[in-house]
C-alpha cells in the first residue's frame, strides 16, 4: 500500500505564529505583570502602579511615569521583534536592560485585549489597541506623562490555554510574588499594587536594606545578617537570616543579578551548600542576595522567562558565593535574635467559651434523647457528685439491651457500645435494624 503524500511545508499565518510564540512568554497573568513592569522599569519609571482584577485574568493595568512613547514608536512597539534596547548586535552579549527581545507586547496582544496609552513630556498622548493579534490605528488620547497599559480577558483568543489557569486567588498570589521580586531588585522605585480593590503592596522608594526589610517583614529584619564581599570581577551584597530562621520552602530565597530577579540553579546551589551544615534538613534559609557581575560574563538569553542565567565562569561564581556566605554566617554565629512577640488573643467583651460537648447521663433510658442542643443537667458526666452543668443532648437513641440472641459466653466484645440489632426490647416484631445498647449480660429471648 503506497504511503500517503507528505503535506507541503508552508509558512504559518502571522496571527498563528504570534499565538504560538505567546505560549513561551505569556504563561499566566503573573508573566504579563512581570513583562509590563519590566518595560516600565526600562523606561525610567520612578513610580509604578499595578491593578489586578480576577487574579489578573479579567484585567491587568500597569501605570508608570516613565519616558513615554511618541505616536510612531507606539505603532512600532506592538510589532514582533521591535525594541529600542538593542541598537546593535554586539549589545546582545552585554545586556544591561530587563527586556531586549521585543516579544512581550505582541505576544500579549495575540492572546488578550491590549490597550496602550502613552505620552511623552511636553507632547500629546496617543493610544493603540491590539485584540487577538489585530492592531488598530494610533489615535489621539488623554493621559499623564508616562505609559498606561491595560490587558483584559487574558487568553480569550486561546480558550484551551485559559482552562489550564488556576483559581483567581492563586493567580493573584503569583502576580504579587513577581512584583515583590522586582521591588526587591529596584528599591529606588515606588510600587503600589491593588488586587480586586484591596491594596496589597505600597512601597515607597528606600535604600536596599530598608526595602528588603519592608518586603520580607520584621521577623526577617530581626534575624538578618549583612553580606558584603568584593572580588576581582564579582560583588555580593544583601542580607541573610541566621540559621535558626528558616522556611519550609525556598520561596523566600530572593536572588538578583545585575538588578534582574532570577531563580538560577547555580546560585541556589551555592546558597544551599553554604548553609547545609547549619540549617536543619528539610528547611531552607531566607536571604536576599545581590550579585553584581560584568554583563559580558553572563548570558541572560537562555530562558524564555529570563529567570535562569549562564555564567562564563560558573565554578568561580559558585565558589565566590559559598565563601562570602560562610564568612557572613561565621561572623554572625552566636548572635541571639528575638522575633517580635505576637499579641495575645483577647476575646470580645461578654464572650464566654462554649462548654465541651458531652452527653447527659440523666436523660431517661426508656425514650430517645430530646432535640439536640445544650441543656442544664444536674449530673454532668465529668462530675462525681450532683452539680448543675451544661451538657449536650444529641438525637442518639436511648440505651436498650438486646434480647435477640444469646452469645455463647459473656459478651465482652460488645459490652458498653452501640450495635445493630433486629429486635430491641421495645419492638414486638423484627423490623429494620436499629441501634441498641449491648451490655455484658444480655437478656435472653422470652
Amino acid at each position: 500500500m503506497p504511503l500517503p503524500a507528505a503535506p507541503a511545508i508552508r509558512i504559518l499565518p502571522e496571527t498563528t505564529a504570534n499565538r504560538i510564540a505567546a505560549g513561551e512568554v505569556v504563561e499566566r497573568p503573573a508573566a504579563v505583570v512581570k513583562e509590563l513592569v519590566e518595560n516600565a522599569l526600562d523606561a525610567g519609571a520612578t513610580r509604578i502602579g499595578i491593578t489586578l482584577e480576577g487574579g489578573g485574568i479579567e484585567r491587568v493595568v500597569i501605570e508608570d511615569d516613565g519616558h513615554g512613547m511618541s505616536a510612531a514608536d507606539l505603532d512600532m512597539a506592538v510589532e514582533r521583534h521591535a525594541t529600542s534596547k538593542l541598537e546593535e548586535e554586539g549589545l546582545l552579549f552585554r545586556i544591561a536592560t530587563l527586556g531586549f527581545r521585543g516579544e512581550a507586547l505582541p505576544s500579549i496582544g495575540a492572546v488578550a485585549r491590549l490597550t496602550i496609552t502613552s505620552r511623552q513630556a511636553g507632547a500629546d498622548a496617543h493610544a493603540i489597541s491590539v485584540e487577538g493579534g489585530r492592531k488598530s490605528a494610533v489615535t489621539p488620547a488623554s493621559g499623564a506623562p508616562g505609559t498606561r497599559m491595560e490587558v483584559r480577558d487574558l487568553f480569550f483568543a486561546v480558550p484551551a490555554r485559559r482552562k489550564f489557569l488556576k483559581t483567581p486567588r492563586s493567580e493573584a498570589d503569583h502576580a504579587i510574588e513577581a512584583v515583590r521580586r522586582l521591588a526587591l531588585a529596584w528599591p529606588q522605585v515606588a510600587f503600589r499594587l491593588e488586587n480586586d480593590g484591596r491594596e496589597v503592596l505600597n512601597l515607597a522608594p528606600a535604600e536596599r536594606d530598608a526595602r528588603i526589610k519592608q518586603v520580607l517583614g520584621p521577623d526577617f529584619a530581626a534575624a538578618a545578617l549583612p553580606i558584603e564581599a568584593v572580588g576581582e570581577t564579582f560583588q555580593l551584597t544583601g542580607l541573610i537570616a541566621q540559621p535558626a530562621y528558616t522556611r519550609a520552602t525556598s520561596a523566600e530565597q530572593h536572588l538578583v543579578v545585575n538588578r534582574r530577579p532570577v531563580k538560577d540553579p547555580v546560585l541556589r546551589t551555592a546558597l544551599r551548600v553554604a548553609t547545609r551544615e547549619l540549617v536543619t534538613a528539610g528547611r531552607y534559609p531566607v536571604a536576599a542576595l545581590y550579585l553584581e557581575i560584568d554583563p559580558e560574563a553572563v548570558d541572560v538569553n537562555v530562558h524564555p522567562m529570563k529567570t535562569e542565567l549562564r555564567f562564563r565562569e560558573e565554578a568561580a561564581v559558585r565558589g565566590f558565593m559559598i565563601s562570602a556566605l560562610k564568612k557572613a554566617l561565621g561572623v554572625g554565629a552566636g548572635i541571639a535574635f528575638s522575633t517580635p512577640a505576637r499579641p495575645a488573643w483577647r476575646p470580645a467583651s461578654g464572650w464566654k467559651p462554649a462548654p465541651p460537648r458531652r452527653h447527659c447521663r440523666m436523660a431517661s433510658p426508656t425514650r430517645a434523647s430530646p432535640k439536640p442542643g445544650w441543656h442544664w443537667c444536674r449530673r454532668h458526666p465529668s462530675r462525681p457528685w450532683p452539680r448543675p452543668a451544661w451538657a449536650w443532648v444529641s438525637p442518639r437513641p436511648a440505651r436498650r439491651r438486646c434480647r435477640k440472641r444469646r452469645p455463647p459466653r459473656p459478651n465482652t466484645r460488645w459490652a458498653g457500645r452501640w450495635a445493630s440489632c433486629w429486635r430491641p426490647i421495645s419492638w414486638p416484631r423484627p423490623a429494620t435494624a436499629p441501634w441498641c445498647w449491648w451490655t455484658s449480660t444480655p437478656r435472653m429471648n422470652a
